[in-house]
C-alpha cells in the first residue's frame, strides 16, 4: 500500500533547490534567494554609488550645475516599492494603505523627511469599480496621515485572467537634512539595538484573511506609516547610525542584513522581543518563528549606546513606538551573523531564510 505524500502547498513553501534557470516564489521573499537574484542579476548592470550601498532607499545629491543646485543643495532619498498583497483587504489595512506607508517608510529609514509619491496601478479587466474606490481612498488617508503628496500616477488594464485583481508600485522622493548619515552599513561595535514594538502582526494578519488560521483571532496588521517615529528619533539623537523596517522576513532577516552590510555581529536577547498574545499562538499552531514574520509599522534602530535611552523614551511618546525595547548589542564577532540568547541561557544563530514563508504579504 502506498504511502501518500503530503502537501505543503498553502502557507509555507519548502525550500527550493537553489538553481537559475526559473523564477520561483522564494525570489520574492526578500531573503537568500531574493538578495541572490539582486546581486546576480540586477546589481551588474545597474550598479551605481547610490544602489550599491544596498539600504532601502537611494540617497542622491543635487549635482553642480543642477538647475536645483543655486536654491537648494541639499540630498534626496528615493525608493520604489512593488505591491501584489492578497487578498486585497485584510484586518488593520489593504494594498491601497500598505503601498504608501510601504514607501513612506522606506524613504524615512534613511532619515529622509518623505515628500512626494507616484503611484501605478496594474488593473485586471473585471475589477469591481468599488473596490477601486476604496483602495484609492485608503491610499489618500494614509498619504494624508504621512503628510506626503501624490503628484504621478498611470494605470494600465490587462486582460481578466492575466492577472489577480490590482498590483500598485509606488515611487517615494524626500528630503535628507544636513548632517543625516544613516544606512546599513553604518552599525558600530557597542550600539544598541531597539526595536518599535511587537512583532509579526502584518503575517499572520494577512494569513488570517486567506482563512488559512483555522481559527478566527483579533489580529490586525500593524501597517502604518513610520516617518513622524523617525523625525520624533532624530529630533532627540544625531547618533543613530541604522533604521530599517523589517517587512518581508521579518526581524531576523532584517538583522542579517545589517549584519552582513556592517560586518559586524548583532547579540540580541529572546525575551525581551515583545510578540502579541494572538501572534505568538497563532505562529506556534502553524510552526512559524515570528522573527521571521513580516511587519509593515515597525522599525530598528541601531543606536550609539550614550543616546540609546533618550531616543528610546522619544519612541514610547510618539504614536506607533509605544512599545519599543531594547533587544540587543553590536558586537565585533562573528562578523556578519546575528545571535539569539535564548530563554534557556543558550545561544543560537539566527540565520537568513531561503525560501517563502508567507508568499504575496506585500
Amino acid at each position: 500500500m502506498e504511502t501518500e505524500i503530503p502537501s505543503f502547498e498553502g502557507p509555507s513553501c519548502p525550500i527550493p533547490l537553489p538553481h537559475r534557470e526559473r523564477i520561483l516564489m522564494g525570489h520574492g521573499s526578500g531573503g537568500k534567494m531574493s538578495h541572490d537574484l539582486i546581486m546576480q542579476v540586477f546589481n551588474p548592470p545597474f550598479s551605481n554609488s547610490a544602489l550599491d550601498q544596498g539600504d532601502d532607499a537611494g540617497v542622491v545629491s543635487v549635482l553642480p550645475g543642477n538647475s536645483m543646485a543655486s536654491t537648494w543643495n541639499g540630498r534626496l532619498a528615493i525608493s520604489t516599492d512593488s505591491h501584489v498583497v492578497w487578498p486585497l483587504f485584510f484586518a488593520g489595512g489593504d494594498i491601497g494603505k500598505l503601498a504608501v506607508c510601504g514607501t513612506v517608510n522606506d524613504v524615512a529609514m534613511m532619515g529622509a523627511e518623505p515628500l512626494y509619491l507616484s503611484a501605478g496601478f496594474i488593473l485586471e479587466e473585471g475589477l469591481d469599480i468599488v473596490t477601486l474606490h476604496k483602495v484609492v481612498t485608503s491610499m489618500q488617508a494614509a498619504a494624508r496621515e504621512a503628510g506626503v503628496t501624490i503628484v504621478a500616477g498611470d494605470t494600465k488594464v490587462v486582460q481578466k485572467g492575466k492577472a489577480d485583481s490590482l498590483y500598485i508600485n509606488t515611487t517615494g522622493v524626500g528630503i535628507l537634512p544636513e548632517g543625516v548619515e544613516i544606512s546599513g552599513k553604518n552599525a558600530q561595535v557597542g550600539d544598541v539595538v531597539i526595536l518599535s514594538g511587537p512583532i509579526g502582526a502584518h503575517g499572520m494578519a494577512v494569513l488570517e484573511a486567506r482563512q488559512e488560521l483555522g481559527f478566527e483571532s483579533q489580529i490586525q496588521s500593524d501597517v502604518a506609516p513610520l516617518n513622524h517615529l523617525v523625525h520624533a528619533m532624530l529630533n532627540e539623537s544625531q547618533r543613530i547610525h541604522v533604521l530599517r523596517d523589517p517587512t518581508r522576513g521579518g526581524l531576523a532577516t532584517t538583522l542579517n542584513e545589517i549584519a552582513k552590510q556592517s560586518q559586524v555581529s548583532i547579540l540580541i536577547d529572546e525575551i525581551t522581543i515583545p510578540v502579541e498574545p494572538a501572534v505568538a499562538m497563532a505562529c506556534e499552531m502553524l510552526g512559524f518563528d515570528p522573527l521571521y514574520v513580516a511587519n509593515e509599522g515597525k522599525l530598528v534602530a541601531i543606536v550609539e549606546k550614550t543616546d540609546s535611552l533618550a531616543v528610546l523614551e522619544a519612541m514610547r511618546r510618539s504614536k506607533y513606538g509605544t512599545g519599543a525595547v531594547i533587544i540587543g548589542e553590536i558586537q565585533s564577532e562573528p562578523r556578519g551573523r546575528v545571535l539569539m540568547r535564548t530563554s534557556f541561557g543558550s545561544t543560537r544563530v539566527m540565520d537568513m531564510p531561503s525560501g517563502e514563508l508567507l508568499p504575496r504579504i506585500c
